[in-house]
């Protein structure tokens, strides 16, 4: 993985992404099918490559490289909270999922659970999150 993340670091500034919506939006919605751990650490190689220290605002050293601490919220948030968009997005809710099911609750399937329920409770969160923080 390490080349990979180098690779990122290094050509970070051309995938486009250059506003903390948008790594919130995309580190968010490869969490909630990734795990966090791989998810949040492609997205800070990516800021990396992003942040110049020369551009104003806020930046904190990362080991060798420089990351905009409005990026390093918004890769949090994204791979922390929206992990529970989906049952695989976090540990926790498909164990919730399969102790209910062992125990003779009807629980939602994959799809249902996201576009019954996810969707219509978080979609709301996730956007008072993004005008509070971001």
């Amino acid at each position: 993985m390490i080349p990979a993340l180098n690779i990122l670091q290094t050509h970070g500034n051309q995938l486009g992404l250059t506003q903390p919506w948008q790594f919130f939006l995309t580190t968010g919605a490869l969490s909630s099918v990734l795990d966090n751990a791989p998810t949040y650490l492609t997205f800070l190689s990516v800021a990396e490559g992003v942040a110049q220290p020369n551009a104003g605002g806020q930046l904190l050293t990362i080991s060798e490289g420089y990351i905009g601490a409005s990026y390093l919220i918004a890769i949090s948030l994204g791979a922390v909270f929206m992990g529970a968009l989906t049952y695989i997005g976090n540990g926790p809710n498909f164990m919730v999922k399969a102790i209910a099911q062992e125990w003779g609750y009807k629980m939602p399937d994959f799809f249902s659970y996201t576009i019954k329920y996810a969707l219509p409770v978080l979609i709301p969160i996730y956007l008072v999150m993004m005008i509070v923080f971001l």
